[in-house]
Formats: structure tokens, C-alpha cells, sequence
């Protein structure tokens, strides 16, 4: 995710009806002050890191031609951030649950801004790939842990707002990644983009060291948790349908550059403000959808697949003509915003007394369907053309939005429902 958006919530070991555990700072009935800077600190890395995984879908008829490869083979550098990304997601709370946090959340900064200096320098495919890998485990590293840090820097009565703070990274660079790469590739060559992408991850190292204050490791997550949870239909149900519903927007939304130069014709700078379109689109889309979600986490979902679905089928109709392409783009960034806040309420609910766990299940599910999305969508638009994407689209989606309408969860917003135990 790919996807891009989704935070997990803190681990908890009780039992159902569970809540989140104090921060450290709580003691004896004493609250200590919200550490905001740290929590800007957070924002900023989640800006960094979501940044970079979104240039290439902006950039990549020029990563192709610079790198003498296919459209869908430099597509492959969003498989391979995504691939990575889940792997990373349940593996690296578990790989360091004996280093201070601190110091691992600087570590996977690092690795963003290695990631960003091979990207600039890379000869070739390759070389592209490798820098995508490192993106990889930063991204599932930092996401996986996202929740638990802001928990631990801010009263527990202040995590919602600062979770808030943490997503408007995510807002920020779906709005300007993809049109300002670009524009910044059109001018000055696709690289450009990852040194602007670099200097952005080299200044939130700078503030996570000032910022984040110590914080030896304190939960202990086990492979025996994720194996209990994937056990329980509700979470198994959950990552299925972000496994449809995901993939097919990565597949739509990483050779959406192509359509719009082969199908549509358009000129670099009207592409540039169509993707500026669907990154406002997408902010506006989180408000719309945590609007839905508090009511409903299956309605956002529905609500959300069913418009990515028409979309996604009007391109494949009428994708040539510029107003409609503009129309459906944007109206896609829009609609793709139900789908994190209402896939993690969901996720959380069914999994209340392990919620971190589980949180780092979805992470892994938003991953293989980015990974997913953009294989199936690369085979296709190698084979079929630029309208390979939305095709690969309308398919997975409309799975995933029925499975969602048909098994999701029927509870009201707000409480945390048991999970269930049945077989899927």
C-alpha cells in the first residue's frame, strides 16, 4: 500500500473488552505532557516514506524509457517495495523487541533515505529495485510500530488526535507525490523527485533524533499471536477482502500514467494536474470516509469499492476522452479514502485484546494486494495496452466489495466487537 494509510492500533493483552494500554508517562495518576513534537516527527517520516512509494506510479514512462525497460517492468518497482513491505510489517516488531524504539525508528529513516540515494543514482532496473527493497522494510517497519510509538508519547486521552496528526503525513503526500513528481520529472528528469524525496527523509531523521526521547522496548509480540489471530474468521475475512479490493486499485492507480498518455493523450502538464486532482480527491476522501466508518466500517468499504468499480469501468469505456478520464481519476482518489480508516476499524474490532497483532497483519495484506495489483496490472498492460489496469480493476474490486457487503462486520461504529472463531 502500498497503501499507502493504514496505522495499527496499540497491542493490548487483556481480554476482550479490551483497552489500550497507558503510556509510560502515566504514573501514579500523574499524566506527563504530550510529547507533539514527537508525534510531528512521526508525521513527517510517514510523509517521507509515503512520498517515496507513490513516485513511481507519477514517473514511470520516464523510469522505463531512461532504464530501456517495459512500462510494466519498471512497474515491478512498486511489487518490490510492496512484496518487501509485508514481509516487514509482522517481522520487524518481533526482530527488534529487544532494542529501544528509538533507535529503530531512526534505523528504518535510515534506510528511507538509502532507498532514496540509490533510486538517484541507479544505472538500471536492477539497481531501481534494490533501492525499492530498502523502501520495503522501512515502510512495513514503520507502520507496524506507528500506533504503538504515538502511544507511548501522548496521554492516553490524546492518542486519537494524534494518530489524526500522524495521517495528515499520509493526506499531505498523496496530495503532492504524484503531481509534483511529475512535474519535477518533466522538468529536470524523474530522478529529481527522489532527491527532493531524499532531502525530505534527511530532514525527519534530523527531528526524530531531536524529538523522540528514549523508549525502551516494552510489548513482546510472538509468532503464536499472529497464528491465534489467523485463526479467527472476522480477521481472516478482513484481509481477503483487502487483498481483492487493494490490489485492484493499485493495479488502476500504478499504470494510470499510461492510460492517460496512450489512451487519452494528454500533455504532461494536464496529467500533472489530474494526479494533483486525485491527491485532493484522496484528502478530502479520509474525511468522507471516517465520516462513514464511525456509522459503518462495511459501508465505507462498499461505498468506496462500488465507486472505485464505476470508475474504474467508465475508463475502460470511455478512458479516451480527456473529461471523462479527468472526472474518474479524480473522483477515484476520493473514493479510495474509505478504505483505510474503514479496513482498520475493522480489523481492530475483530481483534480487540491483540489489536497491534492484527494491525500488522493488515500492513502485510495492503502489501501483497499492492504487490499483487501491480503484477497482475503490469501482465495485463504488457499485453493488452494501457487499459490493462482498469480491467484488472473492475474485476477485483467488485469481488471484494461483494465478499464485504455479504461477510463484513454488522455492528454499529465505536465498540469493539469478539472475534469470532469459526472456520472460512
Amino acid at each position: 500500500m502500498s497503501n499507502p494509510g493504514t496505522l495499527e492500533a496499540p497491542l493490548t493483552q487483556t481480554s476482550a473488552p479490551a483497552r489500550p494500554a497507558s503510556p509510560p508517562a502515566h504514573e501514579a495518576g500523574q499524566e506527563a505532557p504530550a510529547n507533539w513534537a514527537g508525534i510531528a516527527s512521526l508525521a513527517l517520516g510517514v510523509f517521507s516514506l509515503v512520498t517515496a512509494e507513490f513516485l513511481p506510479a507519477s514517473l514511470l514512462t520516464a523510469i522505463a524509457t531512461d532504464l530501456h525497460v517495459s512500462d510494466g517492468a519498471a512497474g515491478q518497482a512498486v511489487t518490490a517495495t510492496a512484496i518487501v513491505g509485508a514481509v516487514a510489517a509482522p517481522s520487524i516488531p518481533l526482530l527488534t523487541r529487544n532494542i529501544d524504539r528509538k533507535r529503530v525508528v531512526l534505523m528504518l529513516s535510515l534506510l528511507l533515505l538509502i532507498s532514496n540515494i540509490l533510486a538517484v543514482t541507479a544505472p538500471s532496473l536492477p539497481v531501481l529495485l534494490v533501492a525499492r527493497v530498502l523502501l520495503g522494510v522501512a515502510l512495513g517497519g514503520f507502520w507496524s510500530m506507528a500506533a504503538a510509538l504515538a502511544m507511548r508519547l501522548v496521554p492516553e486521552r490524546l492518542f486519537a488526535r494524534a494518530m489524526s496528526l500522524i495521517l495528515t503525513g499520509v493526506s499531505v503526500a498523496t496530495v503532492c507525490a504524484a503531481p509534483i513528481g511529475a512535474y519535477m520529472g518533466n522538468l529536470w528528469g524523474w530522478r529529481s523527485a527522489f532527491v527532493a524525496a531524499g532531502v525530505v527523509s534527511l530532514v525527519a531523521i534530523a527531528i526524530q533524533w531531536i524529538a523522540i526521547p528514549r523508549l525502551p522496548p516494552k510489548d513482546h509480540p510472538s509468532l503464536k499471536v499472529l497464528a491465534e489471530l489467523l485463526g479467527r474468521t472476522d480477521v481472516r475475512v478482513a484481509l481477503l477482502a483487502v487483498l481483492l479490493v487493494v490490489s485492484g486499485h493499485f493495479a488502476g492507480f500504478t499504470y494510470i500514467r499510461p492510460l492517460m498518455e496512450q489512451i487519452t493523450h494528454m500533455s504532461v502538464a494536464t496529467i500533472s494536474a489530474v494526479l494533483l486532482g486525485y491527491g485532493v480527491g484522496g484528502f478530502f476522501g479520509n474525511f468522507a470516509g471516517g465520516f462513514i466508518a464511525e456509522r459503518s466500517e462495511r459501508y465505507a468499504i462498499v461505498a468506496g469499492g462500488t465507486l472505485i468499480a464505476l470508475l474504474a469501468a467508465s475508463l475502460w469505456v470511455a478512458g479516451s476522452s480527456p473529461v471523462v478520464a479527468a472526472i474518474a481519476i479524480t473522483l477515484w482518489g476520493f473514493a479510495f479514502g474509505a478504505f483505510p480508516v474503514g479496513f482498520q476499524t475493522w480489523i481492530v474490532r475483530a481483534a480487540p485484546d491483540h489489536a497491534e497483532g492484527a494491525g500488522g497483519l493488515l500492513v502485510a495484506a495492503f502489501q501483497v494486494a499492492i504487490a499483487s495489483g501491480a503484477i497482475g496490472g503490469g501482465v495485463l498492460v504488457d499485453h493488452v495496452g494501457a487499459l490493462g489496469g482498469p480491467i484488472f480493476a473492475v474485476v477485483t474490486i467488485t469481488l471484494g466489495t461483494l465478499l464485504t457487503l455479504r461477510y463484513g462486520p454488522r455492528g454499529g461504529g465505536g465498540g469493539a466487537a469478539v472475534a469470532g472463531n469459526a472456520h472460512f
